[in-house]
């Protein structure tokens, strides 16, 4: 058996998609959206296949694995027998240093770190409940968002908080994005010739989320989303890095109650909050049409980049790859000219023509777009945390 299906369950969403591991070739591919609201939006997408829609209400997770399986058999049916299923879990917590093959013990694990994610561990808990109910004797998988950045050291972890609160209530750095800076890292060494051991990088995950880690030899040794994925650089309406003055001012001032700061923070800031839209293409156009919010949005956005890309070269010693992912890091050519024209002083030197140019003849490959003198080469490498989640899911199964 070589498939595996990856699940990724949250509040108002499942993503999945069937892998043939052999081939590491995607068999069906799909996202359910607008669970819990008047219409929800199916799209199956077989490799060999029309792709099927379903436009109904779907009032809950259970309803929405319903509709997914109708799905499955009118384009064929789901395989009768599956290697693994593995889910994505957004926090680990410090319990979880690596990918956890799922029993009664790791669901209840979970679910006493739901503190620390409320708004993402319980949808994904759902997931894994379902799917242990419906396929029983499948082996499954839990892959954590947050896995990667363990190895990171006390210095860059610990909070200067007392001790006592932090180790009662579980607050340090986590960071985020994990599956994807292990996917890219891995791709981007491959591509350089290079053993992934002794490389020195930096990889940035823009998306509507924005993370920059930096990876040591294959380890995660600092990351600058925390305890939750609101702090470190702009985002699409997250604020990141704030003086949490703010926070106590905002109650004391401004009459909001945590809830109202919560929604603040992570709804209605970042470039949402400065430029009034938190997609990067949108605030591009703005700006080419003289927009001085929107352009100073974007300015703000790479500038915090820059300064954790200096922050991180001085942590790792040297630099030996710089490396962009996400939908705004792989497409906006824009942001990556911003970001690097201000690291001449670490030997980053961007190419014009090769960084405007879409994407290589295969769009999934990775691709160089720094000069051929450039002390630090400069990569566009397409995550796909996805095939992450499936390879070390089937590794854990696999032993």
């Amino acid at each position: 058996m070589s498939q595996v299906l990856v699940l990724n369950t949250g509040s108002s969403s499942i993503k999945y998609q069937l892998f043939e591991m052999s081939g590491q070739r995607v068999i069906v591919a799909g996202v359910l959206e607008g669970i819990g609201e008047e219409s929800s939006q199916l799209s199956h997408r077989p490799a060999d296949a029309e792709p099927v829609t379903f436009n109904e209400p779907v009032a809950d997770q259970q309803a929405g694995f319903d509709l997914i399986r109708k799905a499955f058999d009118d384009t064929g049916g789901m395989p009768k027998e599956l290697a693994v299923i593995g889910h994505r879990v957004v926090h680990g917590g410090d319990r979880f240093s690596a990918p956890a093959l799922i029993d009664d013990g790791v669901v209840a694990a979970i679910e006493e770190l739901t503190p620390l994610a409320p708004l993402h561990n319980p949808s994904n808990l759902a997931g894994i409940r379902l799917a242990r109910t419906l396929y029983p004797d499948v082996p499954q998988v839990a892959v954590f968002d947050t896995a990667f950045h363990s190895t990171m050291p006390a210095t860059a972890y610990r909070y200067a908080l007392p001790e006592e609160l932090t180790t009662r209530l579980g607050i340090r750095r986590y960071g985020f994005h994990g599956t994807s800076h292990a996917y890219v890292s891995r791709l981007a060494a491959t591509h350089l010739d290079r053993p992934l051991s002794e490389l020195k990088l930096i990889t940035l995950h823009l998306g509507n989320g924005a993370s920059v880690t930096a990876v040591d030899g294959g380890r995660s040794v600092d990351t600058s989303m925390g305890m939750t994925p609101l702090e470190g650089l702009v985002m699409g309406s997250r604020s990141g890095d704030l003086d949490p003055a703010v926070v106590l001012y905002l109650q004391r001032e401004g009459g909001f109650s945590v809830e109202e700061v919560d929604s603040l923070l992570n709804r209605e800031s970042g470039l949402k909050g400065l430029a009034g839209s938190n997609d990067v293409r949108q605030l591009s156009e703005h700006a080419d049409a003289g927009d001085a919010a929107a352009q100073l949005a974007l300015d703000i956005f790479a500038y915090r980049i820059r300064k954790y890309v200096g922050a991180y070269a001085v942590v790792l010693g040297r630099l030996d790859g710089l490396v962009f992912t996400a939908g705004v890091g792989q497409n906006s050519a824009r942001v990556r000219d911003q970001v690097c024209s201000g690291l001449g002083i670490l030997g980053v030197q961007i190419d014009s023509a090769r960084n405007s140019r879409s994407h290589s003849d295969d769009p999934s490959r990775p691709r160089v777009v720094s000069t051929d003198g450039s002390r630090v080469p400069v990569l566009v490498v397409p995550t796909n945390e996805e095939l992450e989640i499936a390879q070390q899911s089937l590794a854990v199964i696999q032993g």
